[in-house]
Order: structure tokens, then sequence, then C-alpha cells
């Protein structure tokens, strides 16, 4: 963290992020808790979403978020084809086991176990220390992140091609065998909004997962100084490599994923079927951009399609992450917003001379 020059610099109990900065077990455990809280909300929020739904009316205008995301996937439906929610609850009760175990895990890491892995007495374990200097160390953990999400995309894409998800153009749930047709994934970055090809979709995926885990395998293999990239220099991010950085980094991905998402499910009714998550939304501009149902009534509970609640949610939080990441970046690079605060406090009694 930004500490200005000062060696004994200490943190408020809000500055979460201060208590793990040179300490890798505690950034673990403060990781698996995360996904223990994370695993809580997802478990808990279906239980409550399949508690109040009702049948009578369009999944979409009850704003079922959790439930919607189930049955895209093609989670809940009899074998006649007709949702009834079949397998929600277990699902979701997996989540909440799961929660307790992930949080078991971050209480472990962060009383139990040591607080920097470069200490465990796990050679394996040791890998994953934390060095801020050390571009190689890093690199090595990014490419095990690559990995998993690879991992998860492949998953998802065999999902589809075995088990299958709800097509909305059938209005039923199919197998899907991905289309990985370079040319076409490649003009899907300008157009993927109106993707219209459950094919092309998990083309995408397929493709994507090949890149991350190869680059992955890239990352863990490789080091800086090796000669295939060259030696870590400024344009590579010298001298700016921090905890700073590296959480500015992790604020502008998710904030830009969460903003590309809400542009998509605003719109495409391929991958967001409205019969789960209502129309398609009219894109405002107030103080700030925001989307409106385009039908009247029907909405249950919040009042809004689950359409608008998902969008909007995500168009806000992507926002506030960029915010986010701008903050932590300009710190990462040395600046001291005390400054901006000191100058106007001192506006008042500041004075100009004119030589000459």
């Amino acid at each position: 963290m930004q500490t200005y020059g000062n060696p004994d610099v200490t943190y408020g109990w809000w500055a979460g992020n201060a208590g793990v900065t040179y300490r890798s077990g505690k950034f673990i455990a403060a990781h698996a808790a995360h996904t223990g809280l994370i695993a809580f909300a997802a478990g808990a929020a279906t239980l409550w979403e399949l508690a109040r739904f009702d049948p009578s009316m369009p999944m979409g205008h009850q704003s079922s978020l959790f439930l919607a995301h189930l049955a895209s996937i093609g989670i809940g439906f009899d074998e006649a084809g007709a949702w009834t929610g079949a397998g929600v609850v277990s699902i979701a009760v997996v989540h909440l086991i799961g929660s307790m175990v992930y949080g078991a895990g971050g209480l472990l890491h962060s009383v139990k176990f040591e607080g920097d892995m470069q200490d465990s007495s796990f050679k394996q374990a040791r890998k994953f220390k934390l060095e801020w200097d050390n571009p190689d160390n890093l690199t090595f953990i990014l490419g095990h992140h690559l990995i998993l999400f690879g991992i998860a995309n492949i998953w998802f894409v065999e999902w589809a091609r075995i088990h299958g998800i709800y097509d909305p153009v059938l209005g039923a749930v199919r197998q899907v065998e991905y289309n990985l047709n370079l040319a076409s994934i490649w003009n899907h970055q300008f157009d993927f909004i109106s993707i219209n090809s459950l094919e092309d979709v998990m083309g995408g995926h397929a493709f994507l997962a090949f890149a991350q885990i190869a680059g992955g395998a890239h990352h863990i293999a490789t080091k800086m100084g090796s000669g295939l990239l060259g030696q870590y220099t400024e344009f590579k991010g010298k001298n700016v490599l921090s905890a700073e950085s590296v959480l500015s980094f992790s604020c502008a991905g998710i904030g830009w994923m969460a903003i590309v998402a809400a542009f998509w499910a605003a719109t495409n009714t391929t991958v967001y079927p409205e019969a789960f998550y209502g129309e398609v939304l009219s894109f405002k501009f107030g103080v700030a951009p925001y989307w409106v149902d385009t039908v009247e009534g029907g909405a249950a509970f919040w009042g809004h399609t689950t359409r608008a609640a998902l969008v909007n949610v995500h168009y806000y939080f992507g926002f506030f992450f960029i915010q986010g990441h701008l903050w932590h970046a300009i710190r990462s690079m040395g600046f001291d917003f005390k400054r901006v605060s000191s100058a106007i406090s001192n506006a008042g009694s500041s004075t100009v001379t004119l030589n000459g």
C-alpha cells in the first residue's frame, strides 16, 4: 500500500486491504472468506426467490435474478420442458454448504496458518508468496488464476453440449455444440450485443478457454528475464507494481466486465431470454446513464423486470469499480490525495507575489 515515505504508517480499521499488504496468507484468508460470503449470498437469495416465486406470473416480471440465471442454463425444468424449479433447492443448499467450507478456510488461514506464505512449511505453498518487487512471483500467481478461469469455461461449454441450455427460439432446453469458427469469433468482438446463435456463444467460450489456459501456462513457465519477453522495463510496469497497482488492475477488470454485461443484457434476448429476464430495455440518460423497462405494469415486488434490475445494478457497480481503479492507480504512482485537501484548506491564506 502507498505509504508516501512514512515507514510507520498506520491505517484505520476500515482500510481492510492494508492488513494483507505484505502477508500472502492473510490475503488468501480474505479471498476465501469473501468467496464464502458470495456463495452464501447466492444460496440464500436463490432460496428466497424460490419461496416468493409466483408461477402465474412471468419469471422476468418478478425480479428473480438467480432463478433466471439457473433457468437460462437449463436448470429447473421437468421432463416435459416446463419450468418447475426442480433441482434449484439442491443447488442453493450446495452453495450454502460451500460457504461454510470457504468460511472455515478463511478462518484457518487467518488464525491458524502462517500470515505469510513464504513462512509455510509446505514447499508448494511458498511459491504463492507475495513479493511486489518480484514480477516472476506475481506472474506465476496470475498464471494459476487464468488456468482456473479456462477450466470454468470448459465446464460451461461441456454443460451446454451434454446437458443443454435454454434456447429462446425453441422455448426449450437443448444441447448446443460449440462453433469454433475463428473468423466468426473475431467478428463477434464488435457485434456481440446482437449475437443470436447459441453455437457462436459456446464457440466464443471454447476459444476463451483455450486462450486462458495457454496464457496461464505461459505466465507460470515464463520468467520476465528469460529473453522471451525481455527485461522488466518501465513500459511493462517497473516501479509501479505494488499492492495498490494490483488492486487497481482488479477493480478495472471487474468494472469493465460489469459495464459490458450491462449493455449486453439490456437488449440481448438470446443469452438473456425474455421468458426469464423480461422485455428489452430502453436506454436513458439523466444525471448518469440508466435503463428503464419498455412495458408498463406486471413487474412484481420491486416494480421492475428482472432485466432492469440486473442491468442497472451491474452498470452502477461497474461505474464505481472503475472509480476505485482510478483512485488506486493514481495512488500506486505516488500521488498523495491528502495534498488535495491540504491545498483546499490553505486556499484562503495563500498569496501570490508579482515580481518586477
